[in-house]
């Protein structure tokens, strides 16, 4: 059994999950094994990842979460990598495209630190053309900017080390750590928040490794506008659309 386990929380992705699987078994460093917690869908979600383990060059396993919600999924996954043995935990998102050397990049961030790594996200090249990707760029730095500035984030509330946004589909934390802050929070998206502020108030041994790279989908600019694409990113939720485009 492997010591690094990779997550991926799936909800109704058949158009993409094939993608992301593709690009993990791309992968330079496939020394993991891969668990993809299926939220219910009702699509062939499970089965395209069950068809995909009949031949990938790393161990597979599916869980189903019925409790809905991201962070559920998430939990679940960890927890369960945890029970059987992982002591390094990654996650991505089933429409992302984790880069060649993230898992690399993820384990050697985490020998190093011994806590919380924290990814590169860019624009998938496949979902829209420059313009597009310019408009998703600016929106990831809005959204890191009001996390920087925002007066709650500061230090003097009980935080160890200074904000800096973390994105839930490039991330990886040791067991141990995941472990004593509680986990991921149990709910619906956006749960990133929460999440790195529960980790700040726990240790400082928190990175951001500008080669641990993640493709992230665009479609969420589609489906909410620019407005709602900038409150998603502000982590003010979702307004009066779902909780997420999946």
């Amino acid at each position: 059994m492997t010591a690094l386990w990779v997550v991926i929380p799936a909800y109704q992705e058949e158009a993409r999950i094939e993608g992301a699987l593709h690009a993990l078994a791309a992968q330079l460093d496939r020394d993991f094994t891969l668990l993809v917690v299926d939220n219910a869908s009702t699509d062939t979600t499970t089965a395209k990842v069950r068809a995909f383990a009949e031949r990938a060059p790393f161990p597979v396993e599916v869980l189903t979460e019925a409790e809905k919600g991201v962070g559920c999924a998430v939990d679940t996954g960890f927890r369960h990598a945890i029970a059987n043995g992982a002591l390094l935990l990654a996650r991505t998102d089933a429409d992302c495209l984790p880069q060649p050397g993230w898992t690399a990049a993820a384990r050697a961030g985490l020998h190093r630190c011994g806590g919380l790594v924290c990814g590169r996200i860019t624009a998938r090249h496949d979902e829209h053309g420059p313009l597009g990707r310019t408009v998703f760029h600016l929106l990831v730095a809005l959204g890191a900017g009001f996390g920087r500035v925002r007066p709650a984030h500061r230090r003097r509330h009980g935080y160890l080390t200074p904000y800096r946004m973390h994105s839930g589909n490039n991330m990886a934390i040791t067991a141990e750590l995941y472990q004593a802050v509680g986990g991921m929070p149990r709910r619906p998206s956006p749960t990133d928040r929460t999440f790195i502020n529960r980790v700040r108030r726990h240790t400082t041994a928190i990175v951001h490794r500008r080669d641990m790279v993640v493709q992230n989908s665009t479609r969420r600019i589609r489906a909410y506008g620019l407005l709602g694409t900038a409150r998603w990113y502000l982590e003010r939720g979702a307004g009066r659309r779902g909780v997420d485009v999946r």
